[in-house]
Order: C-alpha cells, then structure tokens, then sequence
C-alpha cells in the first residue's frame, strides 16, 4: 500500500509539472495602469466609425488596387492575397453577409512640450486577439487591489466583456445565413500558445446555442466532416508561416468562394494592411469615405501619426532620406501583423540603405514614432523575477459589425484592451512574450 501510495503520487506529481510546462496564467500587470479618461471615452467613440472605415474601403475594389499597386509588386505574401480577391471579384462574391471583428490599437503620444494626443498605431482586421483573456482581467486587478487595502482603486477597474460583443457578432452572422444545423468554424493554428483566448470566445457561443462550433486547422478540407459551415472566423492566416504549401492558399481560396460567412473576407484582411493606413492619411482620402461627415473625418484624422510613403519617385526618396538622417523618429513598418515585425533606430538605416534605390522598399510604409511617458508597475510572467519597471501601455478597442447586403445590422464598440511592456522593448505583443494583459485605471 505504502508502495502504491508513492507511485501514485510521484505519477501525479509528473503530471502536474508536465502539465505546467505546457499550460500556465496568461502574464498580467500587478497593478491596473494610468490611463486619461478624455482619450480613453475618445477611442471607444470612434471605434463605430473606424468599423465603417473598414467596411467602406473593402467594398471599394479600385481604391484597394490603386493603394496596394506599389506593394503587390514586391511583398509575395499580400500579393497572393490580392490574387485570391482578383478572383472572387472575377467570379462575384458568393455571400451578401460580412463580418467584421476589428481591434483599433493607439498609444498616447506625450511630447515634451507638454502636449500629448491619441495615436492610433494600426487597426487589426484579422485574428483580432484577447477579446476573451481581457473580459477576464477586471476580476483579477479587483481582486489585487482589495487585498492591497486599495478598496476605492479597486471600484474603479471598468466592465469589460469584449467576448460578450464578439459572440453576438458572431451569432448575428450565423443567425442570418439560415441554416440551423451549420456550424462556426474556428480556424486556429496546429500549435497555439493563446488558445485560452480562443477558448473563451468559443465557450460564450456554446453558451448561446448548442452544438455548432467546430475547430479545424488550416491545412484540413473545410467540409471534412460532412458538416455546413456557416462562419469561417479566421484565428489563424495572417503570416506567410501559416500557408504551409499551396495547398494552404487552396485552401484559403475555397473558402473565399464558399457561401459560408468570412471573418474577415479577403478584402477586408487586405483593408487592415499597413500601407493602406499609410494610403488613409494623404489628404482627401478619408473625405471619399465620409463625403458628407466632414466632423469624422476631422475626429479620425486626429488619431493619425505621420505616415509616410516609400514608393519609388520624389516623395518616396524624401521619405528615405528623412529616415536616414533620424532613424530614432520613426518606425520602419512590413506589411505584417502579429507583433515583433516592425524595424526601430540603426536596423532602420540598415535596411533602407540596402533597397533604398530598389522597388523592394515598397514593401513598407514609414511612421512617426509614438513616444508616451513611461508609468512604473511590475510584470507578472512565470519564470520572470518580480521587480518594479518602467512600462508602456498600449490601448486596443474592439469593434464588432455584420453587414447584410447594403444594410449595416451590426455596428458596435464591444470593449477594450490595455497591453504593458517594459520600456525597454520597442515592439512586440503578450503572444510574442514582450507585453502582458492590463486594466486601464481612468485618471
């Protein structure tokens, strides 16, 4: 018996450690961050008008092949995309129902003239993550502050239930296709260290309707279970990693031309690259999509850093040489997503200098770089000391629309992230182990 008892535990005990080699919390901030109630209220307001933004420009096939013309003809990966919206503009669109699951991300720019402003840093069209783990951190900084004896700090962490909007999003785009017995589609990588978030937006479906949320992988038949699917919600298809071979872009093919619903479709995928938030911010290009809202045009613009073309001619050499001569002013951005992509300081002249007389450069856009105040809190990560840091916070607002044919059924603001990483790092999200989940505290 004694025998037995050992084994049994020593077999738990390697459970347990294999386990959380494998599974452990996601990181978060000790305590919630400062955030100005002005330019929080400021960014949920404009989150309807940026789903708008997005809707408009995905359903503008010229304004999409005059932007991207410059980057299709050297970034291979946004090229494959466009030839995949080429052909379902060729063959017409096989669904009248659009989804949109957007996540607008701004810093607070602070200069050290005093002023400061809302910038917005990019709007994520696909796999808009952690609208599942941040309806989560209330809780968790409530409670840390009630056993910190900081009761009324503790009142004041916000609701936050971005899940919530997205699942009613979601449902709206299932309801509206018709059909009873289809299923949403999760599709997720094969190996996915924020599955949990996953995770959570699919438990608040199941908690809405039983049986009709599937997970497959990307490299799997759409219909290989022989069940409808009438939601294809994209976690997963926005680096070139993830088309493992051609048939991956059959794959992703054969969606676009089913019926079922997409989130995001391909012209919406594409309405979220960066140069066409760079194409946004010339002069009268937000007045074609808003010709007769003069006030959310100038309350968009607002939000817009410097942005700054690098096509081959005048403007693009001036760009170049700008960059050159202050690389610390800027960041150099790719057209991709999912953090740790974009190019800071002297890695910015190393690479301009390499294809600044090539059309290669085309394959980026040039940004001011935002520069808030740094706030101290400490970063919870396991295997990571405790220790007190400087920290920048990055704001993100979740939007949520379905769009039936021209009538707009669904367009909401659903919540709200905040994301802090240590000062020291230039770029890089919670996914990609740099920021950890936060709380604004509103001041």
């Amino acid at each position: 018996q004694d025998s037995l008892t050992f084994s049994t535990s020593a077999f738990f005990s390697y459970v347990l450690y294999f386990v959380f080699q494998l599974v452990t919390y996601a990181p978060f901030t000790l305590f919630p961050s400062p955030v100005p109630k002005t330019v929080f209220l400021q960014a949920l307001a404009l989150q309807t008008h940026y789903n708008t933004l997005v809707d408009k420009i995905s359903q503008d096939p010229d304004f999409l092949q005059e932007a991207l013309a410059s980057t299709i003809a050297v970034d291979d990966f946004t090229a494959k995309l466009f030839r995949i919206h080429k052909q379902i503009l060729k063959e017409g669109r096989s669904q009248s129902i659009v989804l949109g699951l957007n996540r607008s991300d701004y810093m607070l720019d602070q200069r050290e003239d005093g002023s400061s402003s809302l910038k917005q840093i990019e709007i994520n069209t696909i796999a808009a993550s952690f609208g599942g783990l941040s309806s989560r951190t209330p809780d968790v900084h409530r409670h840390v502050l009630k056993v910190a004896g900081r009761l009324e700090e503790s009142q004041r962490i916000l609701d936050n239930n971005p899940a919530f909007g997205l699942t009613a999003a979601l449902a709206k785009a299932w309801e509206l296709y018709g059909s009873e017995r289809a299923v949403v589609m999760f599709l997720v990588e094969e190996t996915q260290r924020n599955i949990f978030d996953h995770r959570y937006i699919e438990h608040e479906l199941w908690k809405r309707y039983d049986q009709f949320v599937l997970t497959v992988y990307l490299y799997d038949s759409l219909f290989s279970d022989g069940r409808e699917v009438a939601v294809v919600y994209f976690r997963n298809g926005y680096m070139p990693q993830n088309y493992v071979s051609e048939q991956s872009w059959d794959a992703r093919l054969l969606m676009e031309r089913s019926r079922a619903v997409k989130c995001p479709d391909i012209s919406t995928h594409l309405a979220g690259t960066k140069k066409v938030q760079q194409v946004l911010a010339r002069p009268g290009v937000l007045e074609k999509f808003f010709p007769d809202q003069p006030q959310v045009v100038e309350q968009i613009r607002a939000t817009f850093a410097g942005l700054y073309t690098l096509d081959l001619g005048a403007e693009g050499d001036k760009t170049v040489t700008m960059a050159l001569a202050a690389p610390d002013r800027f960041v150099l951005k790719p057209q991709r997503e999912g953090g740790g992509n974009n190019i800071y300081g002297s890695e910015i002249c190393q690479v301009l200098e390499g294809v600044k007389d090539s059309t290669e450069r085309t394959a980026y856009i040039l940004m001011d770089k935002i520069c808030p105040w740094p706030v101290q809190n400490y970063l919870l990560r396991r295997d990571a000391p405790l220790k007190i840091s400087n920290c920048l916070s990055e704001l993100g607002i979740f939007g949520a629309y379905v769009r039936h044919g021209k009538d707009m059924v669904m367009n909401e603001c659903v919540g709200h992230l905040l994301r802090t990483k240590s000062s020291e790092h230039s770029d890089g999200g919670v996914a990609a182990g740099v920021a950890v989940l936060d709380n604004p505290l509103l001041v």
